[in-house]
Parts: structure tokens; C-alpha cells; sequence
């Protein structure tokens, strides 16, 4: 502190391109004490025993937050763990990510297994961690205390989420705990997809693509997401769509934020990069639950992020262990696993669509960072936690499975070549990752309005 009582700053950040909530520009960022001190012009002398880190022309952006990711420890840490995914999200410019209360065990239903995974997690975190928790058809008594204890919000299943200790709710159960949520103004976060309509589509074990696809129709989405907007509507409940996959529910989600319905929307980097007519058959390192849908609805999907109907892209990273993605759709476990490198595959397709940085910014930090209420991420201006990740836009890299930090490195990506390379990543003022090797663990657990 100086004289004042004022944070001494101790690092300038420069770059001749820095994503600021006005726009890129030529900027030094000012540290002091982990937060962002002020965004100086780019030709600033730097304060008196300030550090001065200038990376040239590489892009500066807010650290990224995902909101959407499956840790799954302590229970089934064979899957995925706090230090791994941690490092692979430090290495691919993630600062903060939001642990999903489901496959772990046990999973964050009540404060008691909420504490469990905080213990677990303090001593692996590499980057910032908050939980999510869930809601059950048992588990209405619990949503509250949850809540109180700092979760971020609640998420729960219209149709089977693959294990059993974590069943799907009926419309009527929930109901019940989203009216429970809306009594303390929480976020009840949606995996929706009609059960009914999941039973009616054509279900047979197969290698093919085609198959699997045809299980999993658009009107399970589409149906389940009527239902929730109008459960929404009727208690005037905060609700948020996960991983969106059908794009035909787009206008009805359009017209629903246009009356009030206070329902915010996600997509994840697999449903904007990959198609279903280039997955091979027996190729279920490509399966999740919805699944990546044909070229055209990936365009309209495109479109509602332009149109600011989808406000998040978050990655979804649901890994399971190798001999789990068996040659069979039907029976191979969900999940693709991205958190290291769903920056670059959401900038490739992007730039190749016209858009910027200050648009892939705004959807992968600023848009959840304010879905979770957290006011000191997401951007970089004066007050905010000094987290950056700082690419190199127009470097190119092909994919290696044995690079990856995730315990289990199989990949939907593995051979492709992707714009966009992460020089380093920065939490508070901390470089934790500098060209995908990831520092010591420096995270914090975090809590809801803390």
C-alpha cells in the first residue's frame, strides 16, 4: 500500500491489442495487488517498481469463464480431477470455470457433499473453481441451504443424465423446485431435452453416426425448452438453456426474452466447429447428449450468437475414461472434452465467419461471468481481478491428444488445425500458464457474491 492506503501497483501488462469492454486497442494494464489498477494508454511509463510484461502483438483478452464443466472428483477421479482439468483449463486461457454438481461422488446436492468437493479442490485448484449445485426430486429441502452456502445455482435433468444417483425431474417436480429457487431468486440451469420424445425416437445399438442422430431428435430440445419457458413465464423464475443444440428453438427463445421470460441461453465450442456429416461411424469420441447437429443448424446456431439470443459458449467438458467410448453410440459414454482448446476452435470459426475477438470475448468470459453473478470477471477494466489470456491469433497448431493436461486425452479434435495459440494465461497478476505448460496451483474457491 502507498501513503494513501492504495494498492502499489506491481505489473503492467502491454500489448498493441488489449479487449476492453469500448473496444480493442493499443493498452497497458495496470496490476496492483491482483486487480486491475487502471487501463492506461498504451505509451504510459509504467509506475515506479512495476513490472513491465509487454507481448508485442498477441491479443490480451479477459480470462475466459466456463460455466459448464464435469470435474467429477472425488468419486470418479479416473474420469477427471481438480488438478488435471484445472491445468488444462489454465493452458488454454480459462481462469475460472464452474463445476457441474454431477458425475462426481458424491454429487453437490447437499452442503455436506458440497464441502467434500471444496476440500477436494482447494489444494488442485490452478485456476479459479465455484460449484453448481443440484436439484433432485428429493432434494427440494436442500436447495436453500445450498444456496446460502455460495453455490452458484442449480442445475437439473428433464430427461435420465446418464447415472443413476442423479435422476431427471418431471414437470411437476420441477415445478416444485423451481418455485423453490424463485423464492430466493436463484438460477435453475436446464438439461432439456423431452424425456417422451427421447422414448418415441428410434433406439437401436449401432456404429452409425446416423443412428445415434436419429435418437436424439431436434423436438426433444425443442419441446422440453417450450415446457421450461413456460414453467419460467408462470413463476417468473431466472432459467438458463444448456449446451443448446437445436437451432429451431431459437425464435422461441427469441420471442420469450422479448416478452420478459428471464431465460438465458449457452452453446458449446463442439455444436459451432463440428458437423454431424463429418463424424465417422464408430467414432464416439464425437457422441454427447444433445448431439452435434448437420451443418445448417450449426449456421443458424452461428446466427443466434450474432443475434444475441445465445449469450454463452462454454465447453461442456464431460470426459469419461477411454474404454468408456465404445464403437457403439448407443452404449459409448457422452462426452467430449475441450476445456484446453475450446478458445482456438471457437476463433477459428469465427474469424472464418467474420467476427472478432470482442465478439468471442463477450461469449466465453464477460456473458458467464454476469450468467454467475461474477462482477469481478470478465473484463478487463479498473476493479476487476487482473485474469488475461493472451493469444496469438494467426498461429496456427494441429491438435495432439499427448499435449493435452485432461486426464483422459481422447478428443473429438485430434488432427485438426486451429487458429489460435494461448502464449500465456494470468490469474490476479499470476502468470499460471505460459505456452501450455501450466504454473503451480494458485486458484481460489469461490462462492456466490463473494
Amino acid at each position: 500500500m502507498n501513503a494513501d492506503g492504495n494498492a502499489v501497483v506491481d505489473l503492467v501488462l502491454r500489448s498493441t491489442r488489449v479487449v476492453t469492454p469500448e473496444g480493442t486497442r493499443a493498452a497497458a494494464v495496470a496490476v496492483a495487488g491482483g486487480t486491475i489498477a487502471a487501463v492506461l494508454p498504451y505509451d504510459a511509463e509504467p509506475p515506479a517498481g512495476a513490472r513491465l510484461e509487454d507481448v508485442g502483438d498477441d491479443v490480451v483478452l479477459p480470462g475466459l469463464v466456463d460455466t459448464h464443466v464435469h470435474v467429477n472428483d472425488p468419486g470418479r477421479t479416473e474420469w477427471e480431477g481438480f488438478w488435471t482439468a484445472t491445468r488444462a483449463a489454465a493452458a488454454g486461457g480459462i481462469t475460472t470455470l464452474i463445476d457441474m454438481p454431477l458425475n462426481s461422488l458424491p454429487p453437490t446436492t447437499t452442503v455436506g457433499n458440497l464441502r467434500v468437493k471444496q476440500d477436494v479442490a482447494r489444494p488442485k485448484a490452478h485456476v479459479d473453481v465455484g460449484f453448481w449445485g443440484g436439484a433432485l426430486p428429493d432434494n427440494v429441502k436442500d436447495l436453500r441451504p445450498l444456496h446460502d452456502a455460495g453455490v452458484f445455482g442449480f442445475k437439473c435433468f428433464l430427461s435420465p443424465s446418464g447415472v443413476e444417483e442423479f435422476p431427471q425431474l418431471d414437470q411437476e417436480q420441477l415445478a416444485t423446485s423451481l418455485a423453490e429457487v424463485a423464492g430466493f431468486d436463484g438460477l435453475m440451469i436446464v438439461h432439456a431435452e423431452d424425456p417422451h420424445h427421447l422414448d418415441a425416437a428410434p433406439q437401436r445399438g449401432s456404429a452409425r453416426y446416423a443412428d445415434f442422430l436419429a435418437s436424439r431428435p431436434r423436438d426433444a430440445e425443442n419441446t422440453a425448452i417450450e415446457n421450461l419457458v413456460a414453467q419460467a413465464r408462470r413463476l417468473d423464475a431466472r432459467v438458463h438453456v444448456l449446451h443448446l443444440s437445436s437451432a429451431d428453438a431459437l425464435p422461441l427463445l427469441a420471442a420469450a426474452r422479448a416478452e420478459g421470460v428471464r431465460v438465458t441461453v449457452e452453446t458449446c465450442p463442439h455444436f459451432l466447429t463440428l458437423t454431424a456429416e463429418e463424424v465417422p461411424d464408430g467414432a464416439t469420441e464425437f457422441k454427447c447428449c444433445p448431439p452435434i447437429r448437420e451443418a445448417a443448424n450449426q449456421d443458424a446456431l452461428w446466427q443466434g450468437l450474432a443475434d444475441g439470443v445465445i449469450d454463452c459458449v462454454v465447453s461442456d467438458h464431460s470426459p469419461s475414461t477411454a474404454d468408456l467410448k465404445t464403437s457403439d453410440f448407443s452404449t459409448a459414454w457422452g462426452g467430449i472434452s475441450s476445456l484446453q482448446l475450446g478458445l482456438p476452435a471457437i476463433w477459428t470459426e469465427a474469424r472464418r465467419r467474420g467476427h472478432t475477438l470482442d465478439d468471442v470475448a463477450r461469449w466465453m468470459s464477460t456473458a458467464p461471468a454476469a450468467l454467475a453473478g461474477l462482477d469481478r470477471k470478465g473484463a478487463i477494466e479498473a476493479g476487476r481481478d487482473a485474469d488475461f489470456a493472451v493469444l496469438a491469433p494467426d498461429e496456427t497448431f494441429t491438435v495432439d491428444p499427448a499435449r493435452l493436461h485432461h486426464r483422459n486425452r481422447v478428443t473429438a479434435y485430434a488432427g485438426r488445425t486451429l487458429h489460435g495459440v494461448v502464449t500465456s494465461t494470468w490469474l490476479r497478476g499470476v502468470r499460471i500458464a505460459d505456452r501450455g505448460t501450466p504454473a503451480e496451483p494458485s486458484g481460489r474457491l469461490l462462492e456466490r457474491n463473494k
